[in-house]
């Protein structure tokens, strides 16, 4: 059975734009599989495990095979319950905001907890990093409230799309379909624009 993993990295529920570009590839990807399983994974109403010196640790254990504290077992265990999840998917829509010219805090939070070695990738000393995802596929939905292309560096660099796209295939995820809203403020155009990018979004689910 197709499993789409739809992770939202906006904490403003109904009133965020990418959520609603979203809902649109949602809307598409069901139709064209209506046996398939959807999971959302709002980041906003999810307690992530911290990533600090107990994860670090717990991380060491398993790459070592050794067993670590009480603490740190737990800590690994919450790590791997998450990849899994993330992994079990065959499709994934992410719906990006960008923050500061990069990526939600939250999303980057995800991402450190679910890039582990030997469940997501693997670092050959020859040949680099090796996605251990592959044969699945992403479209990301990313919108921004002043930089877009081509705008002078005065209104914003896109740290967003580059970090995400290369993140995603380096773990193996291949296509990532690109829907973008940019910019959503000081423009008079934002309905029409909208509306475009919805229909990308429905596009994008009968392609992925």
């Amino acid at each position: 059975m197709t499993r789409l993993l739809h992770v939202k990295a906006t904490p403003t529920g109904p009133r965020s734009r990418s959520a609603a570009v979203a809902e649109a590839f949602v809307d598409a990807f069901l139709e064209c599989h209506p046996q398939a399983t959807l999971d959302v994974l709002d980041l906003s109403a999810t307690a992530l495990p911290p990533v600090g010196a107990v994860a670090v640790a717990a991380k060491k254990n398993a790459i070592s095979g050794t067993t670590g504290s009480a603490d740190e077992a737990m800590s690994w265990q919450q790590t791997r319950e998450l990849v899994r999840r993330f992994t079990d998917a065959d499709h994934y829509l992410f719906s990006v905001p960008m923050w500061n010219f990069g990526i939600p805090y939250l999303l980057k939070h995800f991402i450190d907890i679910v890039t582990q070695p030997g469940l997501t990738f693997r670092l050959d000393p020859r040949h680099g990093y090796q996605g251990l995802l592959t044969g699945r596929r992403a479209c990301v939905v990313y919108t921004s409230g002043v930089y877009t292309p081509g705008c002078p560096p005065e209104f914003g660099v896109d740290f967003q799309s580059a970090y995400l796209n290369y993140w995603l295939r380096t773990i193996g995820v291949d296509p990532v379909i690109e829907v973008a809203l940019r910019p959503t403020d000081f423009t008079r155009s934002l309905a029409a624009d909208l509306d475009r990018a919805r229909e990308d979004a429905r596009k994008a689910a009968h392609t992925i």
